[in-house]
This record gives C-alpha cells, structure tokens and sequence, in this order.
C-alpha cells in the first residue's frame, strides 16, 4: 500500500494566531515521526480575504534512512484531508474553492461571524445567512464540526488558533494522541498556561458538539419586561409605552431607550407623540405597521450626525471594549487614533441653523473654511487634545434641537410620517412599505448622502402615484434601491416601468 500525505488547510484572519497554528501542526508531525511542510498564501486584506496556511504530513517510514517526500506547496480542489476555518464566512470560503469535498474532508471551523468589508458597506442588509452557511459546509464536508470558538477564545484569554487546536485533536482525524497535542503547545514556549486552558475548552466544546453540523435545540427569546424606573419622567414614558398594544410594546421600549441615550426625555415623549399619531391614523387595526413605524421612527430619529459620533468615541465602555479587544494588560498604555473626513456639509450641520445654511451659501468664509475639509483629520482620543475636542462636540447634544441637521431630519421625519398615516387610511400594505422605506436613509457622510438620494427618488414616486401605486411595486422600488449605492438599479426599475418625477420622466 503506497503512503499518502494528510493534507491539511487551515484558514485564518490577521491577529488569530493562524501562523502558531500551522506551526503547531508542523512541530506535532515532525516530533512524531512524520516529515512536515507548511506554506502560506496571505489575503491580500484584513478582512477581504484569510490567509491560507497549507500543511502536508507524510510518514518517515521504517527504512532506517527515508528519502524526504516531494511535498505540495497549496491545496488543491477535492485533495484536502482536513480543513480549518476560524470563522464561518471563511468555511463557506473553502467550500466555495472545491477544497472541501464529503468524500474526504474534515471541516472544523468556528460558528461565529466577522463581517467582510462588502458585507458592511451593502446599502441594506448584506449578511450572508449564517444557517445557510452552515448548512452548505455541512453538506459538502464528509465531517463537520463547528461551534462558537471565538467565544471560548475570549472566556479562556488566548486566541482562536489554540481553540481550533483543541477541536483537531478531539476530532480524532489524525493520528496523535491528546497528550502529544498538549506537548507540542509546551514546546512552543510562549502563553503556555492560556493556550492550554483554550485547547482544553476546545477539546470539550467539540467533542460536546452535536455532529456533522446538526442543528442545536433553541428556545424563544423571551419579551423584555417592562419595568418601573425610578426616575419619574422616565417612568412616565414606560406607562405611555405600557398602553400601546402588547405586540408593539417591546420595539417602542427600545425606542425609547435610545432615544434617552441620544438626547432627553423630551425627545423621547416626542417618538412616542409621534406613534399615537401613527396609531390613530390606523385606527389601531394594523400593530404591523406600528410596530415597524416604532422600529424605523426610534433609527432614524437617532440619525448619526457628528455629536453622536463624537459621543460614541469618547464614552468610557468604548475605551473598555477597545483595551478588550487588544487584551492590553491594566499598566498597558493604549493609543487609539481615529481617522476623520468631515465634509463642508457636515461642518455646516452641526452649527446652529440659521448659521449653518449662511456658511453653506458660496462666499469667502465659506471657501476658507472648505479649504480644511480636502484631507482627513487625524484625531487621538486616548491624548487629552483628542479627547477634549471630541468630548466638548459630544457636549453641543444640549444644543441638537437648534442644528441645521436637526431642522432639516426633523422635517423628513415629519413628512415621511404624514405620508404614512396619509397612506394607512387607503391601503395599511402600502402604509407599511412606506414605513420600511426608512432603511434607505442611514449613516452619515457620502453613505447617508446616497441614501437620501435615492429615498428622495422613492418617495417621488409614492407622492406621485399614491393612490394607483401597488406595494408589491413599492417594495421592489425600495430593493432596487438598496442594491446598489449608487442607484444604477433604481434608475433603471424607474425608466423600465415608466415612472415619471415632477412631470420628468425618471
């Protein structure tokens, strides 16, 4: 019987230990009798492609002097043994290149999501389905186990690569024993007592893993209770949300957490003024369309101008999160550098209206001040100029109400709602199409410019057409628009289906 390699794939993003892992595979292999060969092809970004770390395995043999194997230098579609995917998308990813075959292949890889830069920057939704992800992997390996290793990674204080150590050896797919997985982290040397402690998690999250993938029981989320604040005012809006009916209850409580959050209770009794309007106009026969109105009316009334990214950056759970991330020790000096672009626009919002639209009028204060808007801004919040300067804009929340932005997003919400209560008196599906429109308008900067664009380009129609316009139509209207930032596809639905804007033809 002539021997074959174990051919083993391992994929990985920057900072999750993928290199130590191929290593780790190469140390066990070479200190137990086998030749080992590693290679590596590195993504050509942190998030827009792994590295592919390739590792073949081939017995020396009982011939007193072998002859060293000619090994592989990649993995080649339908010859890979076992394949190790540190997060799900990257599974997928294998899967996708043929490397991961169900007569053959082992997957392991870790249930978790981090989202690609194309995934983010989708004017809608753009996650790829998790489940389907799965279960794709699970059809087309011969085995797959897979579980949230990011998770153990961060109870056990190492890194992901030990984690996925632990499942390879409690996968049982090659031909070394526990004891020897252990011995090779002892040889490395460094974070011995962590990755020890992750491996040792890993081993028994896989082998209490359900196999080839199959489905974990889950239960319902259950309903978040309302409670009884003790501060009166807020108390007071807990009792209005208490009247609204039961199923909208939960998405108006969030609504009004955020909106406490963003700016006061003020702001908050005016979302839910804003609601019984809604409620009223439906004559509360459709909780649907008040429920997405409650959902769509808390985001956009929590619009992302520069204080609520300036209040964002300098909150102190941001800098704990962000010393997390890093796992900088406690007597780790940390620098954090945010890198900035304000547009005229944006300097002009953030001023108080009637200031705001005299510098965006075209005149010499104007051109001076658009002259520091050309190149980024380089701002370190973890330095005491950085900082300040964020935290005094983060402090103009007090003077929200009288920003230009503030004027002008309160007179798109006012009409966007006035046309959803003039719709919900003609036809509740319409109404409640009209409401989703709302995820059109989100971000800030260009992103929120485009959006806008094409929210203006949608509600043109609705204003034009509203009372022959169907919400299917509606609806593929709102999907075109979100398909692509620019609005090519909208465009063209406009010009395919005869839509004209203002007496234009779109």
């Amino acid at each position: 019987m002539v021997a074959e390699p174990i051919k083993i794939a391992i994929l990985a993003m920057g900072g999750e230990g993928g290199g130590v892992l191929a290593d780790w595979v190469v140390n066990l292999g070479e200190e137990n009798g086998y030749f080992a060969q590693t290679t590596s092809v590195p993504g050509v970004a942190q998030r827009t492609g792994a590295t592919i770390y390739y590792v073949e395995l081939f017995p020396h043999g009982a011939e007193p002097a072998p002859r060293a194997p000619v090994l592989a230098l990649m993995p080649m579609p339908g010859d890979v043994d076992i394949v190790l995917a540190s997060e799900l998308m990257e599974a997928g990813r294998a899967v996708q290149r043929g490397i991961v075959t169900p007569e053959r292949t082992t997957l392991i890889a870790s249930s978790h999501r981090v989202y690609s830069i194309a995934e983010k920057s989708a004017m809608g939704d753009g996650r790829v389905n998790s489940d389907a992800l799965a279960h794709h992997a699970q059809r087309a390996a011969k085995r797959f186990v897979s579980f949230d290793m990011a998770q153990v990674a961060e109870r056990t204080g190492s890194v992901i690569s030990a984690v996925l150590f632990g499942a390879l050896s409690a996968a049982d797919v090659l031909p070394f024993n526990r004891a020897q997985f252990e011995a090779t982290i002892e040889r490395g040397g460094v974070g011995v007592k962590p990755s020890l402690k992750a491996f040792d998690a890993g081993y028994t999250a896989a082998r209490a893993a359900r196999p080839e993938g199959e489905a974990q029981d889950t239960k319902a989320m259950p309903a978040p209770t309302v409670g009884t604040p003790r501060d009166p005012a807020a108390a007071a809006l807990v009792e209005r949300v208490r009247a609204l009916p039961a199923d909208v209850q939960a998405l108006a409580l969030e609504g009004v957490r955020r909106l406490l959050d963003y700016q006061d209770v003020a702001y908050a009794d005016l979302y839910l003024d804003r609601l019984d309007a809604v409620r009223l106009a439906s004559r509360d026969a459709d909780a649907e369309l008040l429920g997405e109105t409650a959902r769509h009316l808390a985001l956009w009334m929590s619009y992302e101008d520069t204080i609520r990214v300036a209040d964002l950056k300098t909150r102190a759970s941001r800098f704990e999160r962000v010393r997390g991330e890093v796992r900088a020790k406690a007597d780790q000096l940390l620098q954090i550098t945010e890198f900035m672009h304000p547009r005229m626009e944006e300097i002009c919002e953030t001023l108080p209206a009637p200031l705001g639209r005299w510098l965006a009028r075209p005149h010499a204060v104007h051109r001076f001040v658009a002259r520091f808007t050309t190149a980024g801004r380089v701002v370190r919040t973890s330095g005491l100029g950085g900082f300040l300067l964020l935290y005094l804009l983060a402090r103009w929340k007090r003077g929200r109400r009288t920003t230009l932005r503030y004027a002008l997003e309160n007179a798109r919400i006012e009409t966007w709602l006035a046309r959803i209560r003039s719709a919900a008196g003609v036809d509740a599906v319409l109404a409640l199409e009209i409401a989703r429109c709302q995820r059109l308008v989100k971000g800030y900067g260009d992103t929120h410019a485009r959006g806008l664009k094409n929210y203006e380009a949608v509600m043109a129609v609705v204003d034009r057409h509203l009372r022959s316009l169907a919400p299917r139509t509606l609806r593929e209207l709102r999907e075109a628009a979100l398909a692509d930032e620019h609005g090519h596809q909208l465009r063209a639905y406009l010009d395919r289906h005869a839509f004209s804007l203002g007496g234009q033809p779109a």
